[in-house]
């Protein structure tokens, strides 16, 4: 009997790179005299539409902070993020992908994802970006990702997804069926463990 190979698919923002503080810093940067949404009171995974909330036009001012030049590039990683990753991909049986949707307006987005993959994780990583609008298409066991709920062309994707703490996610009530991972000090590799079962060895 072998291990079965475990593919997860972890998302970048608000996973790996930490978009809500960057988003915050820069907005208060850009607009300081606005009003502003702190961390712990970030609900939903839109911060454009709490802003917008607050005052309609907060909307657009928002989404010109992370849709400017630099934006993704400056983000720095969430805590553990890298070290995670890298002990992930070492991992006998396991097979890891960068899963992140680009923005609408992706002229800058894109290309900074690549790079921000690079500057942290390295060239071996750049290989293992899957852009996507839709990640219920692609196939995987997990999915690691703060969006709580993710839809798209296929109703039942064939990975479990794995809620990542985030400030605006951190007050949802889960079903006992759907599983969270706190942070990456929290025990993501029994998440993977749980995945692997047994199988006959083919050949």
């Amino acid at each position: 009997m072998a291990a079965r190979r475990v593919r997860v698919l972890v998302d970048m923002d608000g996973v790996l790179a930490d978009f809500e503080a960057g988003l915050l810093q820069g907005f208060r940067r850009r607009f300081p005299e606005e009003p502003h949404v702190p961390l712990e009171q970030r609900r939903g995974f839109l911060a454009c539409e709490q802003y917008r909330a607050l005052r309609s036009d907060l909307r657009d001012k928002v989404a010109s902070v992370y849709e400017a030049p630099g934006f993704f590039l400056g983000l720095e990683p969430i805590p553990g993020a890298v070290e995670a990753l890298r002990e992930m991909h070492a991992m006998h049986d396991t097979d890891v992908f960068i899963c992140t949707s680009p923005l609408l307006k992706y002229d800058h987005c894109v290309v900074e994802k690549y790079r921000w993959v690079e500057r942290h994780l390295g060239p071996q990583f750049v290989e293992r970006i899957i852009l996507t609008r839709d990640k219920t298409v692609v196939l995987g066991d997990l999915l690691i990702d703060d969006k709580d709920t993710i839809q798209g062309q296929e109703e039942n994707p064939s990975w479990e997804h794995i809620l990542f703490t985030c400030c605006h996610n951190q007050h949802l009530a889960l079903p006992p069926t759907r599983r969270r991972l706190l942070s990456w000090s929290d025990n993501w590799r029994e998440i993977i463990d749980s995945k692997r079962g047994a199988r006959p060895n083919s050949g």
